[in-house]
């Protein structure tokens, strides 16, 4: 394995299955680790944010994977930050409470009495339970939310919609955006040897709750600390092209290019902006991943392969 590049990122097919350590001769797992050497000497001291969810946080076996990479992610030298969703679980919650939620291109309309029960959600049950994975793990989490240490400073969320011929506003209610981002509370975190787990809540300027899209408010994080990664966790392999092929690497003007083409839609729209807007904000790279692939951090770390799509600055 040649020394990397500081943003090589190689073609690679996703296992279908986890291969154990067990599985492997002591042969093996040596040349694995000798060969991960110059990519853990790259990353060393570095931060990277990791925007945690989708089938990799409900699925058991995937979570408890997730937990020791983050562990090992701290033992060798990294500082990784956690910011994590919970629609699975929020959702679940609502319904048990005779709660209708109600969708508008994709967001929850967010009153009141949702934006209570999603911080309770996130901020609580969630929240705890990812930093335990961590912490079981041998690793030390500390579960905090965005409104701690007025992490995120949120303002609300404008959204026109498009009705036939014509845009019209609509009011989404608690649901927010981050306006500035006050780091200081995770270099506290980081500066004591814990590894932050971030609910996405945000603060308004009237100490009111906004709830925030998880990959926005992980994006607006990385930029903020800088992160020498960010890595997006999602249910898809990457961004592809017309062939449905992935898109192993794009400049931001590429990505740029690609949405204004029409090649980038839906949802992975928000999803390339927001990596967009990390890198613009001071973050290296970002890179989209599929969390269904068993160890897909790592992966993408510390081996010439990476299992997404790296977006840098142009």
């Amino acid at each position: 394995m040649t020394e990397p590049s500081s943003d090589s990122h190689k073609s690679m097919s996703a296992p279908e299955e986890l291969i154990t350590a067990e599985a492997l001769g002591e042969q093996q797992q040596a040349a694995i680790l000798a060969g991960a050497l110059p990519y853990l000497r790259q990353y060393a001291g570095d931060t990277i944010v990791v925007k945690y969810g989708g089938h990799a946080m409900v699925e058991d076996g995937l979570a408890a994977t997730f937990g020791r990479d983050v562990a090992l992610l701290k033992q060798v030298g990294i500082n990784p930050i956690i910011v994590h969703g919970g629609g699975p679980q929020i959702n679940a919650v609502l319904k048990k409470l005779a709660i209708e939620s109600q969708f508008i291109d994709g967001l929850r309309v967010t009153d009141q009495s949702v934006v209570e029960v999603i911080e309770m959600v996130l901020s609580g049950t969630v929240n705890k339970r990812v930093a335990d994975l961590i912490s079981r793990a041998g690793a030390l989490a500390a579960g905090i939310s965005g409104r701690d240490g007025r992490l995120i400073q949120a303002r609300k969320l404008h959204h026109t919609r498009r009705v036939g011929e014509h845009a019209e506003d609509v009011d989404l209610g608690y649901v927010g955006t981050p306006e500035t981002v006050d780091p200081r509370v995770l270099y506290a975190l980081l500066g004591a040897g814990l590894i932050p787990v971030v609910a996405p809540v945000g603060a308004g300027p009237n100490g009111e709750t906004y709830n925030i899209n998880a990959d926005t408010a992980a994006g607006a994080v990385a930029g903020a600390v800088k992160a020498s990664r960010l890595l997006m966790l999602t249910d898809v392999p990457g961004v592809l092209d017309e062939n449905g092929k992935r898109i192993e690497e794009l400049s931001a003007d590429d990505a740029k290019r690609l949405i204004r083409e029409g090649h980038i839609t839906g949802g992975m729209i928000p999803k390339v902006e927001t990596c967009l807007k990390a890198v613009q904000a001071g973050a290296k790279a970002a890179v989209i991943l599929d969390g269904r692939v068993p160890h897909t951090c790592l992966l993408e770390l510390f081996t010439r392969a990476g299992p997404g799509t790296l977006i840098k600055a142009s």
